[in-house]
């Protein structure tokens, strides 16, 4: 949903001048702009302002999907964030940053072109959940839905991808009353959407003195590797889809959301619950014991829910085998990255669907749907890829 530009109506608060300013003991109370300068009281955000801040996140958070779709400022149309002028608008250095972040998507598309994925459509709509103000500061927390359609998608291969992902957006109120745009920060620990350019958290690793912690093999992101199909029928892979596409972005109250709760955020508690739900069985036992697997409502394993201990359990347990390509994942499988290159995971995937030799991941935190493996991989090409055969 592209945003419609404002009006030129402007709201005014109170102007105070600078001779209406009180005298007390000899000394005048000048405001803290400069000596002499004409400043508005503390303006209040009502509920017109409130829609403003909505519908310019929703320009912002557009224009970068669309420099997805139609490359950056060259390519692009004018962006939407232009159409914003007086009591809600982009501060001059957020203009800035705007205009080198679609830049930056835009060369982003062109490698994921390179890649072979390209989108022909975009739609991005923008909520605002909570606003709190302090004086001349405000702080909108928004969560941002797009949906990317495929071009040219043929055969059985999925025609869109989608994500959401929440924001942070700070305004700051100048002497006039007037809001300006200050800050972006994206407040999901994954940081996985693919139009955003903020580094996803690393996640440390728990430290143990056993034998209960293996690494795990890398697997190689080169495309076209010989085939690995599955075999066996252990496992229900069909449902471990079907269940992680449904929850993709409706969170199942059978499991507590982990979102916001530590860096990694709950895309291991997802997979985990989707592994579960195609067959796999807990494993009881001590929480912190790696070699244990279990989680519902009320108790969950560090396995269950934490990236690393996920690994560390998925080995132990021989419930998985590595491939040594991530384009070797098939339905069900899963996939981890390490982002620095640490030798500490940070995040969980797991595949819900495959089409023309491409895996499509569908995770928590961001939250996003049948993302291909060949997007990851052109997004992030310095991480360190781990593929799990389930």
């Amino acid at each position: 949903m592209k945003s419609r530009k404002l009006s030129g109506t402007r709201r005014r608060v109170t102007i105070l001048g600078a001779a209406a300013t009180s005298v007390v003991a000899g000394v005048a109370l000048l405001p803290n702009w400069s000596a002499g300068a004409a400043v508005s009281d503390d303006p209040t955000v009502d509920a017109r302002t409130k829609a403003t801040f909505q519908r310019l996140a929703d320009a912002v958070f557009t224009d970068r999907t669309n420099a997805l779709v139609k490359g950056g400022q060259a390519g692009a149309d004018k962006p939407l964030t232009d159409g914003f002028s007086g009591d809600v608008a982009l501060s001059s250095g957020t203009a800035r940053t705007e205009d080198a972040t679609l830049s930056a998507l835009g060369q982003r598309k062109e490698r994921l072109a390179k890649a072979g994925e390209t989108y022909g459509k975009a739609s991005t709509t923008v909520t605002l959940n909570a606003t709190r103000v302090t004086g001349r500061t405000a702080k909108a927390d928004v969560t941002e839905t797009t949906t990317l359609t495929y071009a040219g998608a043929r055969g059985d291969a999925p025609k869109t991808t989608g994500f959401q992902a929440r924001h942070e957006l700070t305004f700051k109120a100048d002497r006039q009353g007037d809001w300006r745009l200050t800050g972006i920060r994206d407040t999901d620990e994954g940081g996985l959407a693919v139009n955003t350019l903020s580094k996803p958290a690393p996640v440390k690793a728990t430290t143990a003195a056993d034998n209960t912690t293996p690494n795990a093999a890398r697997a190689a992101i080169t495309p076209n590797p010989a085939a690995a199909p599955k075999t066996g029928t252990t496992y229900d892979y069909k449902a471990m889809a079907a269940y992680a596409e449904k929850y993709w972005n409706v969170y199942n109250k059978d499991y507590p959301d982990f979102s916001g709760h530590g860096a990694g955020g709950d895309c291991t508690n997802f997979v985990s619950q989707s592994l579960k739900a195609g067959g796999w069985k807990h494993a009881p036992g001590y929480v912190y014991d790696y070699t244990k697997w279990f989680g519902n409502a009320d108790i969950q394993s560090d396995s269950f829910v934490g990236v690393n201990e996920w690994s560390w359990f998925a080995q132990n347990s021989k419930r998985t085998t590595p491939l040594a390509n991530v384009f070797q994942l098939e339905v069900g499988d899963v996939l981890q990255m390490d982002f620095d290159r640490d030798g500490s995971k940070d995040h969980t995937m797991i595949v819900t669907y495959k089409s023309g030799g491409v895996p499509y991941v569908t995770y928590h935190s961001n939250n996003t749907l049948r993302r291909s493996v060949a997007s990851l991989v052109a997004s992030y090409p310095n991480a360190y890829y781990y593929a799990y055969r389930t």
